[in-house]
C-alpha cells in the first residue's frame, strides 16, 4: 500500500528543482560594481575575470546581534572567500545565498580555509561553498555525510546544484554511471552494467531556534537485475533464494526518505532523525558519501562490514550534536534489504546502535560505533549479529583518505574482521588518481552446504588504483572517465577456485551533477 503513495512523492519532488529554479531566476538580481570594488582583479581558474560575471550582494547576509562575534568575523570570511572562489562563479543559486544563515556559530576562519582548498581542486560548479555554512546546522565545522554520519571540512561542501524556494534551500545531486567490468578467474565475469543514484535535499530554519532537513534518494540499479554485477570476492544478501557470492547486489529504488529535525542547545543542538527508508547511527559514512571512493567504480568487498545498514527500513536515531562532537543512538530494523528492490519493505524497530563522532580540527573526523542487528542476513536465519566499527577520515586540499576496521559476531560463529584503506587524490580539477586496500576474513565464499569448504574462513586482500579525467558539460553537470585495477592476495586453497592471481580491470564513464 506504500507504493502509490511513495511514487507520486518521488515525482514531485522530482519537480521541486525546476521550480525553485524559476523563483530564483524571478528574484535573482545583478550586484553594481559598487558593491565590492576590491574584487575587480580577482581571477577563476580559467583566468577569466570575476568582474565581469554579476557581482554578489551581501547586504542581508549578516549575522544577528546575539551571535558570538567570531561568528561574525568568520561570516565576513566566507563571503569574501565565496566571492573569490571560481564555484562560486559556476553556480548562480549561490548569488543570492545570503538571505540562508547558518545554524549555530560559524566555524573558525581555518575551517572555511579547509573547504575552500578543496573547491580549489574540483571541477568548476561541481559544488559552492556557501553550502559548507547554511546547507546543514555544521555552519561550516563538518561536512555532512550519509544519514547522521560527518566528513571532515576539508573534504569541501557536498557537490550537487543549489537551488531557493522562498525559504527553503535545495540541493540536487546524483549520477548515472556507466561501465564495463571484467572480474578475473575462473569466478569472474565480464558485464556491463549502469550504477545510479539522484539525491534531493531541501532543508529550512523553522523560525530561530529549530532547522528541518529532508532527504529522498533513489535509484535506477533494480533495472540491472536481482544478481547485480560481478565483484570478485563480495558477499552479501540474496537474489532469486540464492545467496550472491563474487557479486555485487543493486541498491534498492528507494535508497532514502528522511527528516531530520534540530532544535538549538547552545552552540549545538539536538536533533531526531529517521524516515521509512535511513540510516542509523553505525560506522562511517556510507562509501558513496565518502570523498575518498567518489571515483572508485566498484563497491567495497567489505561493504557488508562497514556499512550495509545505508539502506535501512525504518529507523529512528536521536542525538546531541556540538560543532566539534555528536553522541547519538538509534532504533533500526535490522533485517538487510530483500532483494524485491522496486518496492518499500516491511518496516520495524527491533536492533540499536550507539555511535560517537570527533572532529578535532578541519581536516579530520573520527568515529567508534557499536550495534546490535536481529537476524541481518537472510542466508543466516536466527542468528544475531553485534557489529563493532571504528574509523578516522581525512581531507585537505583535495586528498581524502579512510581508514576503518569493524568485526562482526554472529551468534555461534567466530568473529569476523574486516579492515579498509581508501584515498583518493584530486591532483587539478581535471586529474584524480584513487585507491583502496581491503582485507577481510569471509566464510560465506562457499554456500553450498555439503561442500567441505562450507563456513571456512578465508582472509583475502583486494589492491585496486585507478584514475579519472574529469570534463565540465554545464553548470554542475559533469563527466568522469577513467579506469581501475585490482590484484588480490589469498590463500592457496582458493587457487582452484579463482585462479592463482586474478586480475579484474572497470572502466567508467561518470555522469555527475556534482561531479
Amino acid at each position: 500500500m506504500y507504493r502509490p503513495t511513495l511514487l507520486a512523492a518521488v515525482a514531485a519532488a522530482a519537480l521541486l528543482p525546476m521550480s525553485a529554479a524559476a523563483q530564483h531566476h524571478q528574484h535573482a538580481r545583478p550586484a553594481s560594481a559598487d558593491d565590492h570594488p576590491a574584487h575587480h582583479s580577482s581571477q577563476d581558474q580559467s583566468g577569466s575575470d570575476a568582474a565581469d560575471g554579476p557581482m554578489i550582494d551581501h547586504s542581508s547576509h549578516r549575522l544577528p546581534q546575539d551571535r558570538p562575534a567570531p561568528a561574525a568575523t568568520a561570516a565576513a570570511t566566507i563571503e569574501h572567500a565565496a566571492a573569490n572562489h571560481n564555484a562560486m562563479s559556476h553556480d548562480a543559486a549561490t548569488h543570492d545565498a545570503g538571505h540562508m544563515q547558518p545554524f549555530g556559530p560559524v566555524a573558525p576562519e581555518s575551517y572555511i580555509q579547509a573547504a575552500q582548498e578543496a573547491l580549489a581542486v574540483a571541477p568548476p560548479g561541481a559544488a559552492s561553498l556557501s553550502m559548507a555554512t547554511t546547507m546543514n546546522t555544521g555552519s561550516g565545522w563538518y561536512q555532512i555525510g550519509s544519514g547522521t554520519a560527518r566528513l571532515p571540512a576539508g573534504e569541501g561542501p557536498m557537490r550537487g546544484a543549489m537551488f531557493h524556494a522562498g525559504d527553503w534551500m535545495l540541493m540536487g545531486h546524483g549520477y548515472a554511471w556507466p561501465m564495463v567490468t571484467d572480474q578475473g578467474g575462473p569466478r569472474g565475469q565480464r558485464m556491463a552494467v549502469v550504477q545510479s543514484m539522484a539525491m534531493l535535499m531541501a532543508n529550512r530554519p523553522l523560525g530561530d531556534d529549530a532547522y528541518l532537513q529532508t532527504r529522498a534518494m533513489a535509484s535506477l540499479e533494480p533495472a540491472m537485475g536481482r544478481r547485480g554485477y560481478p565483484n570478485l570476492f563480495a558477499t552479501g544478501e540474496t537474489a532469486f533464494g540464492q545467496p550472491l557470492i563474487d557479486r555485487q547486489h543493486p541498491h534498492d529504488l528507494f535508497m532514502e526518505l528522511s527528516a531530520r529535525i534540530d532544535y538549538r542547545l547552545g552552540d549545538g543542538s539536538a536533533f531526531l532523525y529517521g524516515g521509512p527508508v535511513a540510516e542509523p547511527a553505525l560506522g562511517p559514512s556510507a562509501f558513496m558519501h565518502r570523498a575518498s571512493a567518489r571515483y572508485q567504480p566498484l563497491s567495497p568487498i567489505t561493504h557488508h562490514w562497514f556499512d550495509s545498514t545505508h539502506i535501512t527500513y525504518g529507523v529512528v536515531t536521536a542525538g546531541i550534536a556540538q560543532p566539534r562532537w555528536q553522541v547519538e543512538a538509534s532504533a533500526f530494523k535490522g533485517q538487510e534489504p530483500d532483494e524485491e528492490r522496486w518496492g518499500i519493505d516491511r518496516l520495524a524497530l527491533n536492533s540499536w546502535s550507539v555511535r560517537a563522532t570527533w572532529s578535532p580540527s578541519p581536516y579530520v573526523t573520527a568515529q567508534a560505533s557499536y550495534g546490535y542487528l536481529k537476524e541481518p542476513e537472510a542466508i543466516h536465519p536466527g542468528e544475531d549479529e553485534r557489529r563493532t566499527t571504528a574509523s578516522v577520515l581525512y581531507a585537505r586540499g583535495g586528498l581524502a583518505a579512510t581508514v576503518a576496521y569493524s568485526a562482526k559476531d554472529r551468534e555461534g560463529r567466530e568473529v569476523l574482521p574486516a579492515w579498509l584503506g581508501e584515498v583518493s587524490w584530486e591532483l587539478s580539477p581535471r586529474h584524480v588518481v584513487f585507491g583502496r586496500v581491503e582485507n577481510v576474513v569471509n566464510d560465506e565464499l562457499f554456500p553450498d552446504h555439503d561442500d567441505p569448504l562450507h563456513d571456512v574462513r578465508f582472509r583475502v586482500t583486494k589492491f585496486e588504483g585507478g584514475y579519472a579525467y574529469r570534463v565540465p558539460i554545464t553548470g554542475a553537470l559533469g563527466v568522469a572517465l577513467g579506469g581501475s585495477l585490482a590484484a588480490y592476495a589469498k590463500p592457496e586453497a582458493l587457487d582452484p577456485f579463482y585462479g592463482d592471481s586474478p586480475v579484474s580491470w572497470t572502466l567508467f564513464a561518470k555522469f555527475a551533477v556534482g561531479l
